[in-house]
Order: structure tokens, then sequence, then C-alpha cells
């Protein structure tokens, strides 16, 4: 089986010693296609740099809700920067991961919308699509979903097993991404959520090195453990596992390395 991990950070500081190491694992089982994802300038220069290193990786590049410049008037000077990224880079295949987080700042919540509004206008531009990230703000992320033009998809990152959340990202057009938290035990409404979700609409994801799946929750997570996931979505879905495996590579390569984006 062939395995796309959409969702990585695998320049983090917990991979900083045995990196090179993961990507061996990684490579050895099984995963063929994998997203190095930015948050901020210097993590999408990093995750460029690792797409160049290695083949089988991409990179994602943009400005997480929890990274964005202290002032305002300088955000434009780094979406600029974000710009210059992908127009010198080909292997950069989203705009991400961007979004809303209110979990540890509420005080700022119209420049996170306003930032996340404008990487979707600088996709757009870009002809390609966007990795969200949402966190404690589910309402105003439906509200720009529901407000916001979205021209070349995107994924719904680490999505939070929210009805109306996920109803109006599949309204928008967007996949919704499962990572390590439809495995855990206590996660409320996964099954009915992955269940309401169509088969090709669904992605896989890691969120290395967090995370980790089911039996080995609370470890370093990294892509090998992708298998986990799947086959938690196979058992949701009633079907192979090597079927689920395929649908989520082929929907994955739909998304980010097609030319024709949907």
């Amino acid at each position: 089986m062939e395995y796309f991990d959409t969702h990585m950070h695998l320049n983090e500081e917990r991979f900083e010693k045995d990196q090179q190491e993961v990507i061996e694992k990684i490579r050895n089982a099984g995963v063929t296609t994998a997203i190095e994802v930015g948050y901020d300038g210097p993590s999408s220069k990093n995750a460029i740099e690792l797409a160049k290193k290695y083949d089988f990786i991409y990179a994602i590049c943009g400005i997480h809700p929890e990274n964005l410049p202290e002032k305002e008037d300088d955000l434009d000077e780094e979406l600029s920067k974000i710009e210059k990224l992908v127009k010198e880079n080909k292997k950069i295949v989203a705009i991400g991961e961007i979004g809303l987080d209110y979990n540890f700042r509420k005080d700022n919540k119209e420049y996170q919308i306003k930032a996340f509004e404008e990487q979707i206008k600088l996709a757009n531009e870009l002809n390609l699509p966007i990795s969200i990230h949402t966190r404690d703000a589910i309402d105003d992320t439906i509200s720009v979903l529901k407000k916001m033009q979205i021209k070349n998809s995107g994924v719904l990152h680490c999505c939070p097993f929210n009805y109306e959340l996920v109803k109006h990202g599949l309204d928008a057009g967007l996949y919704i991404a499962f990572g390590g938290t439809c495995t855990f035990k206590n996660s409320k409404n996964a099954k009915n959520i992955v269940e309401f979700v169509p088969l090709e609409k669904i992605l896989t994801e890691t969120d290395a090195p967090f995370l980790a799946p089911e039996p080995i929750r609370g470890t370093r997570n990294d892509s090998s453990n992708l298998k986990y996931i799947v086959e938690k979505l196979a058992e949701y879905k009633n079907i192979s596992v090597e079927e689920m495996a395929k649908i989520v590579y082929i929907n994955a390569k739909r998304l980010f390395l097609s030319k024709e984006r949907k």
C-alpha cells in the first residue's frame, strides 16, 4: 500500500537529531508522498528546503494565526514574501497553514480573520488550494467559508468533529483531513463525521510530531503511523484497508498534485 501524508512538520525541534533517519523510516513504511507544512516565513523556507532535498516531499507555505506579525501593518509585507516564495518554487502545492485559532489568543480576532481572508485571496491569485487550521473558532471559520470564494479547493486540516463546520467545508468544495484524533478512544463524534464525509473528500495526515494515533498515542508522531489512521477510517467506512488507502491517496494527488484542481 502507498500512503500520502498531507500534513507534517518534520522541521520541528523534536526531529532535529534524527530527521534523516525518520525520513528513511517513513519511506520504508510505504509513504511515497508527503507534505511539509510551514506556519510563518522561516518555517515556510525550511519546508521548501526539505522539499528540494527529497523528491517525495512537497511544501505548503503560509502564516498560521498564532504566527501573525505583531503589527498588523506588517502583514502585507509578510504575505508578499510568501507570494515570492511560491513564484520561485514549484514544489509549493498550497497556501497554509492558515485560519483561526482562539485557544491561546482571543484579543485579535478581527486581525486573524483579515489574515485568513487575505491568504485565501493570495491562494486564488496563485492558483493554489489552501490548508485551513481552526481551533476554538468554528463559527468564525464558517463565516469566512461562506463569505469567501475558494477557487482551487483546499482542506480542513485536523478538522474538529463538528457537523456544521464539516458541512460548510464540504459546501465550499473542501476536503476533510483526518489524523490521529479520529482513532482516539475518547474522540466524540469521530465515527459519525467520518461516515458523513464522502469517500472522495477524505484525506489522511499525521500533523507530526503531534497527535500520534492509537495504539501509540502520546509518542512522537511521524508519517509511518498513517496505517493506523487508514485502518480506523476503513473500519468506519466499512471497506477494506487497501481500498481506503488507495482512495485517500488518489484524493490527495487530485488536490495537491493535479493541474486540474477540484
